[in-house]
């Protein structure tokens, strides 16, 4: 993912040193990291060879090195997926939709299915489909939807 990419996963997801609940109600810190059991039970989260005891909350480096640790995943679901050249922002856009929505339901959609048969043009109103959690519309899907679409139509980074 670009530098600009990242910056913009940080304006949308923001950056919380303390727990949060997200808009499915999911215990998270830092850029949108969801707190597995193993973290909700330990205190503790594992970057690399580093362990953070994120009770009294994380600093921005330590929320910084967990983002880029949760990127992976995204990036490798939209790389293994996506059968099509993509520009630099369009990963980017993919990306961001992937780390929000999940690898797997990035994989299995029909904006991936659609892409891969060559209709660019269906991957904005696919992620516009994208606005619910725990079945409920949220206006901040909305606005994510937008923007990633805005980075999906962006020419240059």
């Amino acid at each position: 993912m670009t530098d600009h990419g990242k910056e913009t996963l940080i304006r949308l997801e923001g950056c919380r040193l303390a727990m949060y609940r997200d808009s499915a109600g999911l215990w998270s810190i830092g850029v949108g990291h969801l707190l597995t059991k193993d973290e909700l039970f330990s205190g503790r989260i594992r970057t690399g060879a580093s362990v953070f005891d994120y009770r009294q909350g994380l600093t921005r480096e330590q929320a910084m090195l967990l983002m880029e640790q949760d990127l992976i995943p995204a990036s490798f679901a939209v790389m293994r997926a996506v059968e099509v050249p993509l520009t630099p922002p369009q990963c980017d856009a993919l990306t961001l939709f992937a780390f929000n929505i999940g690898g797997a339901a990035f994989r299995n959609s029909t904006l991936v299915k659609k892409l891969n048969r060559g209709d660019i043009a269906s991957v904005p109103s696919e992620m516009r489909r994208w606005i619910y959690a725990a079945g409920v519309k949220v206006t901040g899907l909305i606005y994510r939807r937008e923007a990633e679409i805005q980075v999906w139509n962006a020419t240059t980074i």
